[in-house]
């Protein structure tokens, strides 16, 4: 049996009931992947052609054909394929960990935006922009985007508490410094693509700014020069926070502008006022041959998409991952 893999036009010989993304391994493919669980989504490819088997994520295995996305990890090989694989050149292999970690910072960021710091016990490597599952309790666990680039010694969330939120309201109210709390990844596909010079536009709203802030420091620790937008949309001035970050981030970063968007206001405010794609819509004509980074609430993540791809960016090239309500 014979898998096509593009772009790299390369023909495989493989077995019927072989696991895609342990023959793309066995055959020094490139390829991203970290859980190998079907959880992280770094492995996500293409079926141009033929049919994959999908398995594991759910009871009942379901066929996958042309033009489907699928997890490598996840499908099995059933007959003749062709697969597109994206980005050869930017594959990152993190392998997936669960570690315990200790709290040794809450702070307040806004009225309802915690800041909070996890010492780590072991190396967690990971790429900006991508985020962990944290269980603060074993009936407390929720996805949340880590806010700086890999280091040895810790990682910062941005948590924003919401009324009523089981897990939320666990963090606001009873997690305190020393506590414990498990991580588990890393997790994602929208990471920093480092192998390009394209400009960058990035849109945030409310708390999806800590991916978008780890993404602006990957890029001043790599040196990279791209011209990058970054627009940040919040409901009003009391949401607003890490603008002294982003003011920090300029100085190494000379072509990175930032555009604070406010939805409402009821005082004179210095920031610009409407919804944050409205303000991309306005500010831009064609972005044609840029890339994008997309982070917030899942109804702005659909919509910014859709508007940049209206605007010319190829779809593979703008990189988002929603974090939904459920289980807050």
């Amino acid at each position: 049996m014979e898998v096509s893999i593009l772009p790299l036009q390369r023909t495989l010989d493989v077995r019927s009931g072989d696991n895609l993304l342990e023959a793309l391994r066995t055959h020094r493919i490139p390829v991203s992947y970290s859980c190998m669980a079907g959880r992280c989504g770094t492995c996500r490819c293409r079926i141009v052609s033929g049919n994959v088997l999908m398995t594991g994520a759910s009871d009942t295995n379901q066929p996958a054909a042309n033009g489907q996305s699928v997890l490598a990890c996840q499908a099995t090989l059933i007959e003749d394929c062709v697969i597109e694989i994206p980005e050869v050149d930017e594959v990152v292999v993190h392998p997936s960990k669960i570690m315990k970690t200790t709290v040794v910072g809450i702070e307040d960021l806004t009225h309802d935006i915690k800041r909070v710091r996890l010492a780590l016990s072991k190396p967690f490597e990971f790429s900006p922009g991508q985020y962990a599952s944290l269980q603060f309790t074993p009936h407390h666990i929720r996805p949340y985007s880590m806010a700086v680039t890999a280091n040895a010694e810790e990682v910062e969330f941005h948590i924003r508490v919401v009324p009523g939120g089981r897990v939320t309201s666990y963090v606001s109210t009873e997690l305190k410094q020393g506590d414990s709390v498990r991580l588990s990844g890393p997790l994602g596909t929208a990471y920093l693509r480092r192998k390009t010079s394209d400009s960058l536009i990035c849109i945030a709203g409310g708390t999806g700014l800590a991916p978008i802030l780890s993404i602006l420091r990957g890029m001043a620790e790599h040196g990279m020069a791209n011209p990058v937008h970054v627009y940040f949309g919040v409901k009003s001035p009391l949401d607003i926070y890490g603008v002294r970050w982003l003011d920090e981030l300029k100085e190494r970063l000379p072509n990175l502008t930032a555009h604070v968007v406010v939805t409402s206001s009821n005082v004179q405010s210095a920031y610009r006022s409407g919804v944050v794609t409205e303000a991309v819509n306005s500010d831009w004509g064609s972005l044609k041959g840029w890339r994008a980074y997309v982070a917030g609430a899942p109804v702005m993540v659909e919509a910014a998409s859709i508007l940049l791809r209206q605007k010319g960016i190829l779809a593979e090239h703008v990189y988002a991952d929603a974090f939904y309500a459920s289980g807050v």
